[in-house]
């Protein structure tokens, strides 16, 4: 696809972003291929919870990249600014073009890794790359942003994964280096001046795999205290021209929060809010987050009529979104002196997560999946969904086979009884 005006450049931003999550990194990579040759892609994605680090093309680079290589482009790059150079990765000195987004809050970078005589991309080029990274991290961004629960399903699953992965590598990289530090340090062993420069070397291992997990944890989590500054920044302006007044509790904890738990919470908040907002005789609303334990508990309390209920929330999907991460919302009103709603949500993610047989399936695929499941034929989702009948149908045969299921009648149940 030539990217040489602004209607193929829109057409390339599209033909990203409608991929699977999963092959997004992939499809930028082919788009931008001719206008940036390069031998492989990597991207560090803050926004993104469960798989924050991908990589994509010749196995030769990519197997050897980490989230490592690019934590210190992401660190320093500055956003729409994109910077060509040399980098020592994946065992050598290699010429690359990174740009970094300015769509996201808390950072993402894109790393085109080229060949070593490639010329440097020129102006229009690198501003191409850097808006097209935009659009795909502004799509990552609001998926994240809002907490669509199919997004948060493959979220907590992925997660779960690599919590264990991390455990699991953390535990035998501990358990080997402190053997050795062990037979080390004993005073039976000769060569003094061996022994100490092995103790250094496995003292470093150490450091470097405890600096590995912590770094893990920077990308993929969020401070307590700022993903709460976060959500009231989101809050003021919708009491802004209001009369009623905004009461804010941050936690007093130092704890980490991961990403998808933080975005759910916020989501949840506004949605609460304004259903608060939508009472009359309410002048005022408390929201606060409290971390206890392994539980984040957020409250939004108001002093209205003290009718809110669980059906009224029904229609904007917190339930659902609950739902995916184990979470609760109880909701204590007294008629004539306000309601307070407790959103509760586990922070511990398990290691040994159900897989959702849902999170095979792309975001199209989820949609006419959805349609399907009321019953709808091929033509009624295809006026809905603005596609061609063939392309429904080429969709409802990837679900079948993804779900592994014989018939429309079996992928509809198996979806309602994922969603219920």
């Amino acid at each position: 696809m030539q990217l040489t005006g602004s209607v193929p450049a829109l057409s390339a931003a599209y033909e990203v972003i409608r991929q699977p999550l999963g092959e997004i990194l992939p499809r930028l990579s082919a788009v931008l291929a001719e206008l940036v040759p390069h031998r492989a892609a990597a991207e560090l994605s803050t926004h993104c919870a469960h798989s924050p680090f991908k990589t994509f093309g010749d196995a030769e680079i990519t197997d050897r990249l980490s989230t490592a290589d690019l934590a210190p482009l992401l660190a320093s790059g500055v956003p729409g600014r994109p910077w060509q150079g040399s980098l020592p990765l994946a065992g050598a000195e290699r010429y690359v073009l990174a740009v970094t987004s300015r769509a996201t809050p808390r950072g993402a970078v894109l790393l085109l890794v080229r060949d070593g005589g490639a010329a440097p991309a020129d102006e229009r080029a690198s501003s191409l790359v850097q808006a097209l990274w935009d659009v795909v991290t502004s799509h990552f961004d609001r998926m994240a942003a809002e907490a669509l629960p199919g997004a948060l399903a493959r979220s907590r699953t992925a997660a779960g994964t690599r919590a264990r992965v991390i455990a699991e590598l953390g535990e035998a990289y501990s358990v080997a280096l402190t053997g050795l530090l062990g037979v080390l340090r004993s005073r039976t062993l000769g060569d003094s001046a061996a022994r100490a420069t092995a103790t250094d070397l496995a003292v470093s291992a150490l450091v470097d795999l405890r600096a590995a997990v912590e770094r893990d944890q920077e990308i993929a989590e969020e401070p307590a205290g700022a993903a709460f500054a976060r959500l009231a920044e989101s809050l003021r302006p919708l009491v802004r021209h209001s009369p009623v007044q905004l009461e804010l509790g941050a936690p007093e904890s130092p704890r980490t929060v991961a990403a998808d738990v933080a975005h759910t919470a916020r989501v949840i908040v506004r949605v609460l809010l304004l259903k608060v907002l939508e009472q009359e005789t309410v002048s005022r609303v408390h929201v606060g987050w409290q971390i206890i334990d392994d539980v984040l508990r957020a409250t939004v309390r108001d002093d209205g009529p003290g009718t809110l209920t669980h059906g009224a929330l029904a229609p904007a999907g917190v339930g659902e979104r609950l739902d995916v991460l184990d979470g609760r919302l109880d909701i204590d009103a007294l008629p004539g002196w306000g309601t307070t709603v407790t959103v509760t949500i586990p922070l511990r993610v398990s290691q040994y997560v159900t897989p959702d047989p849902l999170t095979a399936l792309g975001e199209r695929e989820l949609q006419v999946l959805a349609r399907l499941a009321l019953g709808r034929r091929n033509r009624a989702i295809a006026q809905e969904l603005h596609l061609s009948e063939s392309t429904v149908k080429f969709h409802v045969a990837k679900i079948l086979t993804k779900l592994g299921v014989g018939s429309r009648g079996e992928a509809a149940a198996l979806f309602h009884t994922v969603a219920s």
